[in-house]
């Protein structure tokens, strides 16, 4: 099994916790998709990030992948049989993915990307208003963040929400556990989950390999 691109994403994160909470292992291969090699190529024609490959099976796009493990490896389910826990995961994972990942890439264009990456200037403007604009979401997540899930049972939702706030941390931003204190407390038990922790050390290693 192997998962193609790179771990600043939270699409990338997002199928590797997935991966982790299955109990499975993939191999992480760094792809750049703006330079794409022939085999990531094949796998994902329109650069979308992760490709993915598990035997002779090979498809692009975060929801696809998940979609694709859990019905493969189906234990533990991270899209719930009950039709209403199932749509919510679905609700949660696309708050993640089409709203606040868009509202907040400019934090981490301007701030980590552009001058650590690239080595040119980011724009502090575009970035503070990124600031603004993610407060809504976080606002709603929030209300309705409880004691446990978002949806009730662990699930792709969560995942998604938390690798979004975590690639927010590459640019130095925090999620104030005071404006968003059940946010912050649900952030701190996903974290604490071995899925989770078992993706965050190989993204760690990746890291450190390319600092090395």
């Amino acid at each position: 099994m192997k998962i193609y691109g790179f771990p600043l994403s939270p699409f990338v994160r997002k199928v590797l916790v997935a991966v982790h909470e299955k109990g499975l292992e993939a191999e992480l291969v760094p792809s750049n998709p703006a330079q794409p090699d022939a085999e990531f190529a094949a796998i994902s024609p329109f650069g979308k990030i992760p490709a993915f490959r598990d035997g002779d099976f090979a498809i692009a796009d975060s929801t696809a992948i998940v979609t694709y493990l859990d019905a493969r490896y189906p234990e533990p389910a991270l899209l719930p049989a009950a039709p209403e826990a199932r749509a919510r995961a679905v609700w949660f994972e696309e708050v993640a993915d089409t709203v606040l990942t868009p509202a907040g890439a400019p934090i981490v264009l301007n701030r980590f990307l552009r001058p650590r990456i690239f080595g040119t200037e980011g724009d502090e403007a575009a970035a503070q208003a990124a600031e603004e604009a993610i407060k809504k979401p976080l606002a709603y997540l929030d209300g309705v963040a409880g004691d446990g899930w978002l949806d009730g049972d662990f699930s792709v939702g969560d995942i998604s929400v938390a690798s979004v706030i975590r690639t927010l941390g590459y640019a130095g931003w925090e999620l104030d556990g005071q404006a968003y204190p059940r946010l912050a407390a649900w952030f701190g038990r996903v974290r604490s989950r071995p899925g989770w922790q078992a993706a965050a050390a190989i993204e760690d290693g990746v890291f450190r390999a390319l600092a090395g």
